[in-house]
């Protein structure tokens, strides 16, 4: 049944409390919802947050949003992580219904002497509601009338105790019936802004009425910012000679690419899996069905007699090489995140142990994986209905094997594959153990399936980004993920994978590359590199396909990065730049703050990011804070030329306002407004990367 103050579409909350809303310690974001009476009475709303601990906050008063909307709404911060749960209460605001009408009457002579009564006897009861115990000793107290005395603060920040508030508020009510002053004297007092501060640390509220609890999540911050690197370890070291004679490199060799990752500013290093290759129906160089003897296969084709999920490659080391390589990693300042692909080669100790884990067909063998036209000849898929608790048990323990060797981040390979009841039960169940193990879901899917498995548990989501470039489809795509669904899933924009080569990059060269990284490190908190990218590799199988040519799935691929490097070939140092200014600038860690503005050209996109500065009391405003700027030509082949029209007030400035911005690309500043002239050459500069800053006087 609807409360006495209806409180309704409450946000965030996913599939109408289902399923927890997410946030990581530290992250703003907004709690709204819609608050409305009947007739012409004012109400008011606030929230009340619980900590993990059960200990209850404040109420922290919300605003309407717009004004004639009632939709209400406040930015919230959480500090710790854990599962917090907030509500909204709202209720009936009778000092704002008077102001509201005596602000009418009373400047025309009408009823003043009522008004200014009426007034006085409300200020009255919202002091009283100020009880004397609160002065004591500083705790909430709630009358029957529901009003929150001091809201478990013992002073408003300013050193003035609760008594000074009751005080205050009487003193009100004596102006208001000093009949000495002139009207609008008496009346101007209750429309101080001291006053209006007052009512908002002590709200005088009737008819309160309180929604539900409903569930937020808090993460690590791991789970919303970072930025990855995925690489082979078998390539790095590996030798290729002339005679097609290959020997993989191992984790001892691929180490020795791990500081220059670090030195471009990545956080995770994603490995692909690392386990023994089967070779039954081993895949040869570019995915052909007959490899050469030195061909190491796929590494999805996961399980051998050497031993299955659980085990290291040989060819790579031992589980000592892994621990060394893992640690190695964290004293760099990274993490390593490991791939989680469940499906088996036709050699795996699954296929023999549990041969009821997989499908028969009518002829009597297994079937292997295919997507039509695509077929996996040497990838079993398992069959998740055949012994589900079986099943469940093992993968529960391979994920805690590894976990026990320093894994905290797992890449989840197709996960739309398998049942999204077997996800949530094991995210479920490692979460309660250890909540600081992050899941990331590969599921180029339909958006039912992706979102439902961020629903579900999984932290992160691979996305559509790699095919949406055109203006309409960057802006709509990217305002989606950074509002829309941004309550329960957090986009990791990859710009390539070792399955996805876009045509884009494939005809755009490294302007193309360069525009789609802008568009990647500045729009999400979390993006990632596939190794090569940074070398511009661009050469499809066969022309109209995504996969690479010579895919290092299915082969051994070195490469002379410090060559590249040194004969300025390679994309690292624009890579380092992003990845340095997404750590100096903490509104580029966020999600939800994404705002996309006007310009009058189809080829350019202009979007800014804000982290607010300090709350002013005074001008019920926040400061300009932390504000990124970004202007991006989206083709790579030619220059634009456009007029941007940016929204000031959502980068925390009034209309009218000249400011600086710093283009950290090129190094120059330029003095701008409202409106402004841009023009990119995608060879020279194919974004501006502009901070904002006020304009010296």
């Amino acid at each position: 049944m609807i409360g006495r103050i209806p409180i309704t579409d409450i946000s965030p909350v996913v599939d109408c409390g289902q399923w927890p809303a997410k946030a990581v310690a530290g992250e703003t974001f907004q709690v709204s919802a819609t608050v409305f009476r009947e007739g012409h009475d004012s109400v008011a709303a606030g929230v009340v947050l619980t900590a993990p601990d059960g200990q209850r906050g404040r109420l922290r008063p919300m605003r309407e949003l717009a004004p004639g909307t009632d939709r209400w709404g406040v930015d919230v911060s959480l500090p710790a992580e854990g599962d917090w749960l907030f509500r909204v209460e709202a209720w009936s605001d009778p000092i704002h219904t008077w102001l509201h009408d005596a602000e009418i009457k009373i400047p025309r002579g009408m009823d003043v002497d009522l008004m200014c009564e009426e007034g006085a006897r409300l200020f009255e009861r919202a002091a009283k509601a100020v009880r004397t115990a609160d002065c004591a000793n500083g705790t909430p107290k709630h009358g029957k009338d529901g009003n929150n005395g001091a809201n478990g603060q013992k002073n408003n920040g300013n050193g003035e105790s609760t008594c000074g508030h009751r005080a205050a508020l009487l003193s009100v009510a004596a102006t208001l019936r000093d009949e000495n002053l002139d009207p609008r004297a008496r009346l101007s007092i209750a429309q101080l802004p001291e006053t209006a501060a007052l009512l908002e640390a002590h709200p005088f509220r009737e008819l309160v009425t309180r929604s539900k609890s409903h569930k937020i999540r808090v993460d690590r911050r791991r789970a919303l910012y970072g930025s990855w690197y995925e690489f082979f370890p078998r390539s790095e070291g590996a030798i290729v000679s002339d005679q097609g004679i290959s020997k993989s490199g191992n984790f001892q060799t691929a180490a020795k690419r791990l500081p220059a990752i670090a030195k471009m500013g990545f956080d995770v290093v994603y490995l692909p899996p690392v386990h023994p290759i089967g070779t039954t129906f081993r895949k040869g160089r570019n995915n052909t069905l007959s490899p050469e003897p030195d061909d190491p296969g796929s590494p999805w084709a996961i399980g051998s007699e050497d031993g299955g999920h659980d085990a290291v490659h040989p060819d790579l080391g031992t589980i000592e090489d892994f621990d060394e390589f893992v640690a190695h990693t964290r004293e760099l300042g990274m993490e390593v995140a490991l791939d989680l692909a469940l499906q088996c080669s036709p050699d795996h100790p699954w296929v023999k142990e549990h041969p009821e884990w997989f499908t028969i067909r009518a002829d009597g063998s297994i079937a292997y994986a295919e997507n039509p036209p695509k077929k996996y000849q040497d990838i079993y898929p398992i069959n998740f209905d055949k012994d589900p608790e079986g099943i469940y048990t093992e993968v529960r323990r391979v994920v805690r094997h590894w976990m026990d060797h320093g894994v905290r981040i797992f890449r989840v390979d197709n996960p739309h594959t398998k049942p999204v009841g077997f996800w949530e039960r094991l995210l479920a169940d490692i979460h309660t153990t250890d909540p600081d193990v992050i899941f990331l879901s590969e599921a180029f899917t339909r958006p039912a399936m992706l979102r439902t498995l961020a629903k579900i548990g999984f932290h992160q989501s691979y996305t559509y980004y790699t095919w949406k470039n055109s203006k309409h489809d960057v802006e709509s795509y990217l305002a989606e993920l950074s509002h829309e669904t941004s309550a329960y899933l957090r986009p990791n924009l990859f710009v390539n994978t070792p399955d996805i080569l876009h045509e884009f990059l494939q005809h755009g060269g490294i302007p193309a590359f360069k525009i789609r990284a802008v568009l990647a490190a500045l729009t999400s908190p979390t993006w990632g590199v596939y190794s090569g990218y940074e070398l511009g590799e661009n050469i499809p199988v066969r022309p109209g396909s995504e996969e690479y040519l010579d895919s290092e799935k299915y082969q051994y691929k070195p490469r002379d990065w410090i060559t590249a490097e040194r004969e300025g070939r390679s994309l690292a140092p624009f890579i380092t730049h992003l990845n340095l200014f997404r750590r100096a600038h903490p509104a580029l860690q966020e999600l939800r703050n994404l705002r996309f503005h006007r310009v009058d050209q189809p080829d350019i996109v202009c979007f800014s990011k804000r982290l607010p500065g300090a709350y002013d009391t005074a001008t019920r405003r926040h400061g300009m804070g932390d504000v990124v700027l970004a202007v991006v030509n989206l083709d790579p082949h030619h220059t634009h030329e456009a007029t941007v029209d940016l929204d000031l007030p959502a980068l925390g400035l009034d209309w009218g306002a000249e400011f600086v911005v710093d283009d950290e690309l090129s190094g120059e500043s330029y003095r701008w407004r409202q409106s402004n002239y841009v023009r990119l050459d995608p060879h020279i500069q194919p974004a501006h990367i502009l901070t904002v800053r006020a304009a010296p006087r």
